[in-house]
């Protein structure tokens, strides 16, 4: 089995940051919807209904599939013999950038489903800050592979 996840490591890896780039692009847009729908949509209208179906999908059709697939592989890549030196700090700081990044997405979740109930309480404003998270989560978990401390 070892020799089978090295043989496959450079598939699995690329299949990774497919996955982790459109999950990202799905975290980046959707607070910037929530914007937008905060500010600008009446409950009712038609830019609050074509705004729940665009969050929905996007949530549904891209951003939930990357995101599964994107622990898939980088679990495998995680048992992978040879990939990870336990006794540096990367793989913990690496685990907890992912793991807060995707309590955020679950945080997404929720409130899209606010939305899709006419529920919201946050402002544009708020979201807008929100839309940060992401944007530093991402530094840390780039950082941490790449300079590898």
């Amino acid at each position: 089995m070892s020799y089978f996840l090295v043989d496959i490591y450079p598939y699995v890896l690329s299949l990774h940051i497919i996955a982790v780039i459109s999950w990202m692009a799905g975290i980046f847009y959707l607070p910037r919807l929530f914007v937008y729908h905060a500010e600008r949509a009446q409950q009712g209208d038609q830019l609050d209904e074509t705004l729940k179906v665009m969050e929905y999908k996007l949530q549904r059709y891209i951003m939930a599939p990357a995101s599964i697939v994107a622990w898939i592989a980088g679990l495998t890549l995680v048992f992978t013999p040879g990939v990870v030196d336990w006794s540096a700090i990367w793989p913990y700081t690496k685990a907890f950038g992912v793991l807060s990044m995707t309590v955020f997405d679950h945080w997404l979740m929720i409130m899209r489903k606010k939305f899709g109930r006419d529920e919201n309480k946050l402002s544009g404003r708020q979201y807008r800050l929100m839309n940060e998270v992401p944007t530093v989560l991402m530094v840390l978990i780039v950082v941490s592979v790449v300079v590898k401390f």
